[in-house]
């Protein structure tokens, strides 16, 4: 059996003052085809997945390229057209194949085109032929088009929010795709339309349950596949909101049944599944009142995951005004004064001014006498299995605050983002991150409390004020009712 897999992910906010292009994927993770390493990437767990197989299974694999740009503004033209053109045509190379396995994100934009993953699937499926089958891997924080389901055989999405399956969604997706190239299944695809756009962490009820009930309807072998698409709020899309999928062996009538049984409960959570967002004044000062630490502060909307800068102040000036002590940041983006604390070395006291350089709503730039406490070239942090660059990176110390800057885009993963600089979390009362949930699978067992801070900025967090320019179907909470007659 042979068999072609590539990855080609990003995620775009269609409101961010930042662009994406073809740096932004070089510096985030390019591997040519043959060279993706031995751990997955967050979109990228096909390969490793297929890899597992080839010898027990006699598979022919084809890698293409894998490559991934933390999430941001609109992808240029050219860039999209030049991966896009890559991928088809190392598939076209490939030919004849009998799977074609994606590992996508499922929330590009690009300049002059409104659904990337969706055309790629699409002239994917003109180049392999009707008889090959199509597996595809999305992020539940993407936009789900009819042209995906058209051209696709098998989807899986991640079930959890943080997303620690990854390495499970790729895998279930190389599994479900490989019995169906054997003819051993006839996957049917099933989707069931939200209309409701909503945070929805899986850390907590009532999508904790929720996920617990979709996992057991797969294990009882009643279903192939179930996967929740929550949506992305910050991309102008036609098709956002939450979406359920259900892929059953040939049996549309049951899938669309437990699909809209499922999309019907799954909307019965709007507007009380997402954590209570704290003033930032608020958190902090609920941080600095606890009697035992570390407690961890979310800055959700200033979160790189999310396609914003990362570099606002405004939570840190809060601090700072404060005169909180045993805390510690990170990150902020700047790569202008990393350079300036590695030109002045390890140990060294400057005046530093840092952050506050994208837009006009992410607080204003910090000028502070700072002391350089740790620098590191091409310095990382941990996501379950994959492992993320944040490029040349410095902790820096502002009285009792320790800070760390970084030079490549990244939200808040793991602890380990202030213990490789050098930053004792132990010793810490309070951890403020740049993240909106991805933080809490490897923080909430150091954590004695968890916060979230709802700081306005270039971030849409309110779909109701959002303008959206491509949206035309009712979704909540833009439409208080999307389902009732007289909004249909």
């Amino acid at each position: 059996m042979r068999v072609f897999c590539a990855s080609l992910a990003t995620e775009t906010n269609s409101f961010s003052p930042l662009r994406t292009d073809f740096t932004d994927f070089e510096q985030s993770f390019y591997a040519a085809p043959g060279e993706h390493p031995e751990t997955p990437t967050l979109c990228s767990a096909v390969f490793p997945a297929l890899r597992k197989r080839v010898q027990s299974e006699g598979i022919e694999l084809i890698e293409g390229t894998a490559t991934w740009a933390e999430p941001g503004g609109l992808v240029s033209r050219s860039t999209w057209e030049r991966l896009r053109n890559e991928v088809l045509d190392q598939l076209r190379a490939a030919l004849p194949v009998d799977a074609a396995i994606f590992g996508l994100h499922g929330a590009m934009i690009a300049d002059g085109c409104v659904d990337c993953e969706g055309e790629l699937l699409e002239q994917a499926r003109r180049i392999a032929g009707p008889n090959c089958k199509i597996g595809v891997s999305f992020d539940p924080h993407s936009h789900f088009s009819t042209k995906r389901a058209e051209n696709a055989d098998v989807i899986t999405v991640f079930k959890e929010f943080p997303h620690t399956d990854f390495v499970e969604a790729g895998e279930a997706c190389v599994d479900l795709t490989l019995r169906a190239a054997r003819r051993q299944l006839r996957p049917d695809i099933q989707v069931f339309d939200v209309q409701m756009i909503d945070v929805l962490p899986t850390s907590r009820q009532p999508m904790r349950g929720f996920v617990d009930k979709i996992k057991q309807l797969e294990q009882s072998g009643q279903v192939l596949s179930v996967s929740a698409i929550h949506g992305f709020m910050a991309g102008d899309s036609p098709d956002l909101g939450a979406k359920i999928i259900v892929i059953t062996d040939n049996e549309p009538a049951k899938g669309a049944r437990i699909a809209q049984e499922l999309g019907s409960e799954l909307y019965s959570f709007r507007g009380r599944a997402a954590p209570e967002f704290l003033l930032p004044q608020d958190a902090l000062a609920r941080a600095d009142q606890a009697l035992e630490g570390p407690v961890v502060i979310a800055d959700v909307w200033d979160n790189p995951g999310g396609g914003v800068a990362g570099d606002s102040t405004i939570l840190l000036q809060y601090a700072m005004d404060m005169q909180l002590t045993g805390a510690a940041l990170g990150t902020i983006w700047d790569p202008m004064a990393v350079r300036l604390c590695f030109a002045a070395g390890e140990g060294a006291s400057l005046n530093l001014r840092f952050g506050g350089k994208t837009c006009a709503h992410a607080g204003q730039p910090i000028d502070a006498r700072v002391t350089v406490t740790r620098l590191v070239r091409n310095a990382v942090q941990s996501f379950g299995a994959s492992v993320v660059p944040l490029g040349d990176s410095a902790a820096i110390r502002i009285g009792d605050l320790d800070i760390v800057l970084n030079s490549n885009r990244s939200q808040a993963f793991s602890p380990d983002l202030f213990t490789n600089l050098g930053i004792d979390i132990r010793q810490k009362r309070i951890l403020i991150v740049k993240s909106t949930n991805h933080f809490h699978g490897a923080f909430a067992p150091v954590a004695s409390d968890i916060l979230y801070a709802a700081v306005d900025g270039p971030y849409p967090n309110d779909p109701r004020k959002t303008v959206y320019s491509r949206l035309q179907r009712q979704v909540w909470p833009i439409v208080e009712n999307p389902h009732s007659k007289e909004a249909i």
